[in-house]
């Protein structure tokens, strides 16, 4: 019913960007091969040792809350996408825009196209990234396209419409210190909360895989009156 996690070490590491190839400085992360992801100008591409960059936890709600609710999620996910179009908005007016719960959205890489639109996502920082996430669910059969050159380009097109210039877009997809960051921080979280599938939810620290939202609202309900 789920897609199950895929290794990060079936994941290519060269990537076919921007009219030419960027090949990353080559790292490795608990034995899995690094992504690192180029969206830069058309033009010579250069490439230097990436520090690796702080990730942020994006999340929505009331940061005191009693209960602390986690998605795992992919953005190439058809089941991350059928419940983000079809219970996003409900979880949301029910306990986030309520202030009953803190959300936090934490982005899993199945493939290298998640990985790319998960920085385009935070391209401009926690204020844009959960109207950028809407964006890239709803208009998924927009961007996730056949080739590696159509989804680069239907990724630079969710950038324009989420206001972002050519310039930003290829600078902030060509940080390779954020991908091998990411990518590393994402590996983490996994292996601590025992994530196997997605969309999976962590309500205060226990996994309840992806019960469907009705199953979810009783199990977040449960825990707030406890």
């Amino acid at each position: 019913m789920f897609k199950k996690l895929a290794l990060i070490s079936a994941l290519v590491a060269t990537v076919a960007l921007g009219g030419y190839l960027w090949k990353p400085s080559g790292t490795e992360i608990a034995g899995s091969t690094l992504i690192s992801a180029a969206f830069a100008q058309e033009t010579t591409a250069t490439t230097s040792e990436a520090e690796p960059a702080e990730v942020i936890d994006m999340s929505l709600g009331n940061p005191d809350a009693k209960v602390t609710l986690i998605e795992y999620a992919s953005y190439t996910c058809i089941h991350c996408a059928n419940f983000h179009n079809n219970s996003w908005d409900q979880l949301k007016a029910d306990f986030i825009d309520t202030g009953k719960i803190k959300f936090v959205y934490r982005e899993v890489y199945f493939d290298r196209f998640g990985l790319w639109a998960g920085m385009l996502a935070r391209c401009q920082g926690p204020e844009k990234y959960f109207g950028i996430t809407d964006l890239l669910f709803e208009r998924r059969d927009d961007w996730l396209l056949k080739s590696d050159a159509e989804i680069a380009e239907g990724l630079r097109k969710m950038g324009r419409i989420a206001g972002m210039t050519d310039e930003t877009i290829n600078s902030c997809l060509a940080d390779g210190g954020k991908a091998q960051a990411l990518v590393a921080e994402y590996q983490k979280n996994k292996e601590a909360d025992g994530v196997e599938s997605t969309p999976s939810f962590l309500i205060n620290g226990k996994n309840v895989s992806n019960p469907g939202y009705s199953a979810l609202k009783e199990l977040i309900e449960k825990e707030l009156e406890g």
